[in-house]
């Protein structure tokens, strides 16, 4: 596996080694010591799927300390653009985002720890993304930022996605009081 850092401390693209012949293709999506010496030194708990048409926007998310999740995402069928927007108080990059293309045919995988908002758009139809997290579920601890907020100005490559109710009244990033 490559592990590549991004530019946000923390956030990484993780390449698999994929081994293919006329059967099809291989690949390990996870080893613990490969994680543990990338640095990603936590336990998986939950392991979370969705499938989504074209056009779907999910986030942003998080989860409150002590329920933050690390979250490792992979798509097993079509393709997303994954953000992650750092809302660690007090990380020089709080606020700034990172985006990846996740998909099916390119097997890239993102890590992203706890302390971020988390969010991605579907880019073709029957996209099913998976993820595992390093804490459980916990609705009490839910938060979300909306995702076109113009102080972020994330670029989703899309105008019109469909939401969730609960994705469509966020609030703005200014008005998170962020707890990590």
């Amino acid at each position: 596996m490559e592990v590549i850092k991004t530019e946000i401390s923390g956030l990484l693209i993780i390449k698999p080694k994929i081994f293919e012949d006329s059967r099809g293709y291989f690949y390990e999506s996870y080893n613990k010591e490969v994680f543990r010496e990338a640095g990603i030194d936590l336990e998986f708990v939950q392991d979370n799927q969705s499938l989504s048409s074209k056009g779907v926007l999910r986030g942003l998310h998080f989860q409150n300390p002590p329920y933050g999740q690390g979250k490792l995402i992979r798509v097993l069928s079509g393709s997303v653009l994954d953000v992650a927007v750092d809302i660690r108080k007090d990380s020089p990059t709080y606020g700034k985002w990172v985006s990846a293309e996740l998909s099916a045919a390119n097997k890239l995988m993102f890590w992203i720890p706890p302390g971020f908002a988390h969010g991605f758009v579907t880019l073709e139809d029957n996209t099913t993304f998976f993820y595992k997290c390093t804490e459980f579920y916990n609705s009490e601890s839910e938060g979300g930022i909306l995702w076109n907020d113009p102080e972020l100005n994330i670029d989703w490559e899309i105008t019109d996605p469909l939401l969730s109710e609960k994705d469509k009244i966020c609030p703005l990033f200014r008005k998170l009081e962020s707890e990590f």
